[in-house]
């Protein structure tokens, strides 16, 4: 009598193309990621402020929902733009302390950060509210 093995021998399932796999998806994700960043704004941290630091005949920049004013004098983008340039053009390091209110978006802090580092200014402060 002969008994015949019913049992099929199962196959061994070889890790290779999975592992090929997940090397070729890491290659092409880092092929086809930026590891630099794309428009960073530069920022430095704050130094501590003592009360003698000297802040004389620094602009104050607001910028707030309904405007931007210079020195508490309300002004229009492209006339703070001309005089920032006129006055970087004289003063290389004049300092400019800008101040956004309440409710102002990033974008627009952004956008007037932008608008006199173009102008030609160097000397930029953020100040908090």
């Amino acid at each position: 009598m002969r008994f015949e093995n019913t049992h099929t021998r199962r196959r061994l399932v070889s890790l290779t193309p999975l592992i090929d796999v997940v090397f070729i998806l890491l290659v092409f994700f880092m092929l086809a990621s930026s590891l630099t960043p794309w428009q960073a704004v530069e920022l430095e941290a704050p130094a501590t402020a003592s009360a003698g630091t000297p802040l004389l005949g620094a602009w104050l920049v607001r910028i707030r929902a309904d405007g931007l004013d210079l020195n508490a004098e309300p002004i229009a983008p492209a006339a703070l733009s001309a005089q920032v340039a006129t006055r970087a053009q004289h003063d290389p390091t004049q300092a400019i302390l800008v101040q956004p209110a309440a409710g102002v978006s990033l974008q627009e802090l952004v956008d007037l950060l932008d608008l006199l580092r173009q102008a030609g200014a160097t000397q930029l402060t953020l100040l908090s509210q």
